[in-house]
């Protein structure tokens, strides 16, 4: 079992956000570097998940091949792919990476990122849910009377929210959006990312999993709309299995909703300092994730 990464100290360090440590190596390049912090309510707990970071960098991967010819991404090499690695210049924290490391980087194009998470939802849940439970809304917008939890919509609707360098992402109006990239920008993101969605969900139903919602980010790479980040994986993405599905109740969740599930149960108020989490609950996101990626990818991780 590999040793868990809450943390990681190369040498240029650009950004550490909620999971990722960003490093820059020179030539408009970056290692972006996926720790085992995991957030939950865009809070990040004190305990890591051992192995989340492979799990996320090899599942980011695997779905940027899938979805290549949709949209452009920014990965240049997965560092653990020795093969392409052999092409890239060795620069900064490059010449630091241990083998497990290297199994949670990935060496990717600088971007200027585009500030709004691209949220795409097929199903009532989460977030969205809790909204339409309160105001028969979802991101501000009507929905139809009596939807059941898990609920499917007749397509899939982007519903785009925030993006918060800390604290809470919120919902926005597509008005909102609007305002906020421009109308155009608006227009194209929320086709690429239903087009992008639309691929993943059938890939996904071929191997009897629901892709529920997922968001993706994306930004400019020499004037080109492009997909970053990470995408698809149990962080940002909700699945279930297929079998398990019926209207009115949600399924067992293949992501990390069973860990926000816990964390409703306690009398948390989703501000930081979060609880500690118990041994059985780490072992079972642990799981989950890597649950994911097997049914998904159609490989085992060893971790």
């Amino acid at each position: 079992m590999t040793e868990a990464v809450f943390e990681t100290n190369l040498s240029g360090l650009l950004y550490r956000g909620k999971v990722r440590d960003t490093y820059d190596l020179g030539d408009d390049r970056l290692l972006m570097v996926a720790s085992d912090r995991i957030s939950a309510f865009d809070v990040v707990m004190d305990q890591p998940i051992p192995g989340k970071g492979i799990i996320l960098t090899q599942m980011s991967s695997f779905w940027f091949e899938v979805i290549e010819h949709v949209m452009p991404n920014h990965v240049i090499a997965t560092a653990n792919d020795d093969l392409v690695m052999a092409a890239v210049e060795q620069s900064g924290a490059l010449l630091e990476l241990t083998p497990d490391l290297a199994r949670r980087s990935m060496v990717i194009k600088k971007a200027d990122r585009i500030d709004i998470e691209c949220v795409v939802r097929n199903y009532i849940a989460g977030s969205a849910w809790a909204e339409y439970q309160q105001f028969g809304t979802m991101n501000g917008q009507s929905l139809q009377r009596g939807m059941k939890a898990a609920d499917k919509f007749p397509e899939p609707i982007f519903t785009p929210s925030t993006k918060a360098e800390s604290g809470h992402d919120m919902p926005m109006t597509p008005q909102e959006a609007k305002d906020l990239v421009g109308i155009e920008m608006h227009k194209t993101l929320e086709e690429k990312s239903i087009e992008v969605f639309q691929v993943a969900h059938d890939y996904a139903a071929e191997r009897g999993m629901i892709l529920v919602d997922t968001k993706f980010e994306f930004g400019l790479v020499d004037g080109e709309l492009t997909i970053i980040d990470e995408v698809l994986t149990p962080d940002s993405s909700r699945y279930w299995d297929v079998s398990d599905w019926s209207p009115g109740h949600f399924p067992p969740a293949f992501d990390k909703q069973f860990l926000r599930a816990w964390l409703l149960e306690t009398d948390w108020n989703r501000e930081p300092p979060p609880p500690a989490l118990p041994e059985e609950i780490i072992k079972q996101t642990q799981y989950r994730y890597m649950e994911s990626y097997r049914r998904l990818s159609g490989k085992s991780l060893i971790l």
